[in-house]
C-alpha cells in the first residue's frame, strides 16, 4: 500500500493496486500545521490494518516536511497516543 498526499484535495490518500481504500482529509492551518480532520476507510478493507497504515504514512510525511499536525479525527488522536514517537510533531 502506498500513501500520498492529494493535495489538490487535501487529502492524504492509501492505494494499493490502482484503488484508493481510504484517506484522512485535512486543511492547511496559518501556522502552517496541518490539522487532520477526518479518516475514512472503503468498508471492505475495515479490520486490514489500512487506517493504522494510512495514518502511520500522513503523519511521517508531515514529519519529513518539518511540519507539525493537530489531530482533530478522534483516529488519527488514537493513533498517537499509541505511538508516542509521534508526539513530538503534535501541535497544540
Amino acid at each position: 500500500m502506498t500513501v500520498r498526499d492529494n493535495s489538490d484535495e487535501l487529502r492524504y490518500e492509501i492505494e494499493e493496486d490502482g484503488e484508493v481504500r481510504g484517506f484522512i482529509q485535512y486543511r492547511r492551518d496559518d501556522d502552517g500545521a496541518i490539522t487532520m480532520v477526518h479518516t475514512d476507510v472503503e468498508p471492505k478493507w475495515e479490520g486490514h490494518g489500512v487506517g493504522s497504515a494510512l495514518v502511520q504514512g500522513a503523519l511521517d510525511d508531515v514529519r519529513a516536511h518539518g511540519l507539525k499536525v493537530r489531530p482533530q479525527c478522534p483516529f488519527v488522536a488514537a493513533y498517537i497516543r499509541r505511538h508516542p514517537e509521534y508526539e513530538e510533531i503534535v501541535q497544540t
